[in-house]
C-alpha cells in the first residue's frame, strides 16, 4: 500500500510563487515516477511535471520556465516549485507515484489533492 500525502496550497496574486510538497509512504519500488498534476473545475486531470527517481523530468508547456520539479529519493518526497503564477494555474493539485519510468502517464497511486488559486 502507498500514501501520498500533499501539502503548501493556498491563495496566490497573479505573478506569486507557491511551493508544493508531497510525502510518499509505504511500499515503494526504488524505481519510480512521480509527478505532480492538476485537474480545473470542469475539465480533465492533466499532467504538470513529472521526475523520475533517477532524475528525469517532463513539463507540461504551459509550465515550462515557470514551474521545476525537484525529489529527495531518500525521503519519498516530491516538491514543485510554481513561480509567475497565472489565475489559469487555478486548479487541484494531485501528487501521483508509477512504479517504473515514464513522464507521461499516471501511475495508480494519488494523494487527496490540495488547492492552488491564483488570483489576478
Amino acid at each position: 500500500q502507498v500514501q501520498l500525502v500533499e501539502s503548501g496550497g493556498g491563495l496566490v496574486q497573479a505573478g506569486g510563487s507557491l511551493r508544493l510538497s508531497c510525502a510518499a509512504s509505504g511500499s515503494i519500488f526504488s524505481s519510480n515516477t512521480m509527478g505532480w498534476y492538476h485537474q480545473a473545475p470542469g475539465a480533465q486531470r492533466e499532467l504538470v511535471a513529472t521526475m523520475t527517481s533517477g532524475g528525469r523530468t517532463g513539463y507540461a508547456d504551459s509550465v515550462k520556465g515557470r514551474f521545476t520539479i525537484s525529489r529527495d529519493n531518500a525521503k519519498n518526497m516530491v516538491y514543485l516549485q510554481m513561480n509567475s503564477l497565472k489565475p489559469e494555474d487555478t486548479a487541484v493539485y494531485y501528487c501521483n507515484l508509477r512504479t517504473g519510468v515514464n513522464l507521461n502517464s499516471p501511475g495508480p497511486y494519488w494523494g487527496q489533492g490540495t488547492q492552488v488559486t491564483v488570483s489576478s
